[in-house]
């Protein structure tokens, strides 16, 4: 079951970076839980359910004219995947750009995402995962 956990979470980036507006019901539970890193967490720390994590993802493409991710790894581990790249962003109206570590922990039952962390190191994402010490 982890080689599909990986593709789906493959694709649900691939969904984000093309702003796609139904990912999370696409690819997430109804129970979906999202936890935005830094920047991207402008209404609140965590988003439930597919109203709130849509709203959450929706203000931070308003706010974001340029969110992509660029995968450099994912990392299998059973029932939950770790994706580590960069983000690249760009504000909408400030102009502001970033472009830095990130990391994406997402938790799949039942061909589902139920959770998403993201983090700004790797070093974050992999203490999230249970990967270091």
């Amino acid at each position: 079951m982890s080689a599909e956990n990986v593709d789906l979470v493959r694709k649900a980036i691939e969904a984000w970076n093309q702003r796609e507006p139904d990912l999370w019901r696409r690819f997430g539970s109804p129970e979906i839980e999202w936890m935005p890193a830094g920047p991207a967490a402008l209404e609140r720390a965590v988003y439930r359910g597919y109203d709130e994590v849509a709203s959450g993802v929706a203000a931070t493409f308003e706010t974001w004219g340029v969110f992509k991710l660029h995968e450099s790894e994912l990392r299998d581990h059973g029932d939950s995947v770790l994706w580590l790249g960069r983000v690249e962003m760009r504000g909408r109206t400030s102009g502001l750009e970033l472009d830095q570590e990130y990391a994406v922990h997402s938790v799949v039952r039942d061909g589902k995402i139920t959770k998403i962390h993201t983090f700004l190191s790797w070093r974050e994402g992999l203490d999230a995962a249970g990967l270091t010490n």
